[in-house]
């Protein structure tokens, strides 16, 4: 094989083994995102029935539990803890002696901290989508 075919192969090998993973990852993450309007109805009905959740922008779990609403996560009452200034939580936050972030606390004044999946906010709620 002449050097400038082995480099093509080379190249190509390279490039090939750079591009699969991509697709595969583009192909996976796909599926899993939620649709636009998906969760709504469970969204308002969480808040509704006097539901919230307290977090902070700079958690990872809270950006977790927001993105698994999609854009539904607006019919959410949010309460941001983390304040611009300061290192202290914003007062509801401290009236409500939120430690963990994400905090929910339900109407009926059960609180559950950390991440929480769909069907578990759906089971403590008694909201369906």
């Amino acid at each position: 094989m002449t050097p400038s075919k082995s480099t093509f192969w080379l190249t190509l090998g390279m490039f090939l083994l750079v591009l699969i993973p991509v697709i595969i990852w583009g192909l996976v993450s796909t599926k899993s995102a939620v649709k636009p309007g998906q969760y709504d109805n469970l969204a308002k009905c969480l808040t509704q029935s006097g539901a919230k959740m307290f977090g902070a922008y700079w958690c990872t779990h809270c950006q977790n539990q927001k993105r698994s609403f999609g854009d539904s996560f607006q019919y959410i009452k949010y309460v941001e803890c983390a304040l611009a200034v300061g290192n202290e939580p914003a007062q509801e936050c401290k009236d409500a002696g939120i430690k963990v972030y994400p905090t929910w606390i339900f109407g009926n004044g059960e609180r559950v901290e950390g991440e929480m999946s769909v069907e578990q906010l759906m089971q403590k709620s008694s909201c369906q989508i």
